[in-house]
């Protein structure tokens, strides 16, 4: 009885971190299902950002996924793909590309 208890309170307070944690990639979290974000940041975060990857929309998610690496950290982050200032990183990564 004591064990099930244990184990509730477990999954319990490992769902309330997911929860409280913005941006979080769940690959970082070594956990891999269909769409690797869980939540994605909206908030300028630009200058902390090392490297960045783009996950187009495909079978296995629908949803295009922009996860950002931390410099100083290695955190993965999801990023919001509408929010105007990652829209302005990806476009100046894409000319970047062209060149």
């Amino acid at each position: 009885m004591m064990s099930s208890r244990v184990i509730v309170v477990a999954v319990a307070v490992l769902l309330a971190s997911l929860a409280i944690s913005e941006g979080v990639s769940l690959r970082s979290l070594g956990v891999e299902m269909h769409c690797r974000c869980i939540q994605t940041e909206s908030k300028p975060i630009g200058r902390h950002i090392e490297k960045v990857e783009l996950i187009p929309g495909n079978s296995h998610c629908e949803e295009t996924e922009i996860i950002a690496t931390l410099k100083h950290s290695g955190k993965e982050v999801c990023l919001d793909p509408e929010a105007p200032w990652v829209i302005r990183v990806i476009n100046r990564i894409m000319s970047n590309r062209r060149r």
